[in-house]
């Protein structure tokens, strides 16, 4: 049997990031396989032990010590991992690191794998060391921690091929072993009628109708260009709404309303965050279009999900949505006028034209991205070592 140790997600079940969700669905379709058994660190407020799709989870105690809380929470997961490993003698273990926030332990922690008999496997996630809300002392630390942790790694499993690209571009002198593996997503529709009750109150709420709306959804950070966003949706002669599902940042909705007055458009709505899976799978499924400005990291999880629910979906144009999207998504850049030009073109789209992205977006996620292909991919990796 194959033992995989994964560090670096909050944990399992409940929680919704892109690694949660990751973890989550790797187990669900990995819990009657005989060959590979999974343990999953996850972060808590006390330790202990549980089962949870057949993996083993355990989890491990973080104190509230600021922004080092996910470096700490990943050393000790690892120190958990080592001492399983040897006390219960496991052979060849995986420990599958998420994320590129240890470095500066990286080559110690591998010696002791190493000396254990496994293998240290990474997901480098996206371009950390660019996002905005880190200061310039921070960024420098998550790009050395990055560089340590590539050189330390025996196997990079990278989702996105842009950043497999860039790997073995930035970091050629340690000629890392890298393998593209996608993140997944479902295509299953919605549950929920156009009837439900939940979706009628939701809808009512926040006044809105099936296909009145444009929609994007992900965190309020800079990166994700909701500036642009907003400023030329509010050029644009729509008559439809621009809805922004979206954690609170206080800060950076002060900013933008500074600069753009948004408050005075009517269309703009901020609606806040939606974590009835359900629900939201509907709330895309009946949006006229989705718009997409991510431009930090891999296959980002939001459009995926966008891919297998909303017909129409504008992209911003860079290598990671363009890897993704193909030619089941239009797309747009920053530059002025540009996408307010391309919002009031899909305004004249005929139906069928739309249903014609639809359907080019759903066979894209199901031939490439759909869960059960992925999670297929992992098993052939994962499995290989013990061969």
């Amino acid at each position: 049997m194959q033992h995989i140790y994964i560090i670096g997600s909050k944990g399992i079940p409940g929680n919704y990031g892109g690694y949660e969700t990751f973890v989550d669905k790797l187990t669900e379709y990995h819990q009657n396989n005989v060959d590979i058994k999974y343990h999953v660190a996850c972060k808590s407020t006390e330790n202990g032990e549980f089962v949870y799709h057949n993996a083993r989870c355990f989890k491990v105690k973080v104190p509230n010590i600021g922004a080092a809380q996910a470096i700490y929470y990943d050393v000790v997961a690892l120190n958990k991992c080592c001492k399983h490993i040897k006390k219960n003698r496991i052979k060849n273990p995986i420990v599958y690191i998420l994320a590129c926030r240890i470095g500066p332990f990286a080559a110690y922690f591998q010696s002791t794998i190493h000396n254990l008999g496994g293998q240290v496997y990474l997901n480098p996630d996206g371009h950390e060391f660019l996002r905005a809300k880190w200061s310039a002392l921070v960024r420098k630390y998550w790009k050395i921690s990055e560089q340590m942790m590539i050189k330390h790694a025996d196997l990079i499993i990278c989702d996105s091929m842009n950043i497999e690209k860039y790997i073995h571009e930035s970091y050629k002198k340690y000629n890392p072993n890298t393998t593209f593996i996608a993140y997944g997503a479902e295509t299953k529709k919605s549950i929920l009628s156009d009837e439900d009750q939940n979706l009628k109150d939701w809808y009512q709420k926040k006044g809105l109708s099936k296909k009145s709306y444009y929609l994007v959804v992900g965190r309020f950070v800079p990166e994700n260009n909701f500036e642009t966003m907003i400023r030329e949706f509010m050029k644009s002669e729509s008559k439809k709404d621009f809805v922004i599902i979206t954690t609170v940042n206080d800060a950076f909705l002060e900013e933008l309303e500074k600069k753009l007055h948004f408050k005075n458009d009517k269309r703009i709505k901020f609606v806040g965050t939606v974590y009835d899976q359900e629900l939201l799978k509907k709330v895309r499924e009946n949006a006229y279009g989705y718009l997409h400005g991510h431009e930090v990291g891999g296959t980002n999880p939001s459009l995926l999900e966008a891919l297998g629910s909303t017909n129409l979906n504008l992209l911003l144009d860079v290598g990671f949505n363009k890897e993704v999207g193909e030619d089941a998504a239009l797309y747009w850049n920053k530059k002025s006028g540009n996408l307010s030009t391309l919002v009031d073109e899909v305004e004249q789209m005929k139906i069928d034209e739309i249903a014609e992205f639809g359907k080019k977006a759903k066979k894209r996620i199901v031939e490439a991205y759909s869960w059960k292909y992925i999670v297929s991919k992992y098993e052939k990796v994962f499995l290989k070592f013990m061969k």
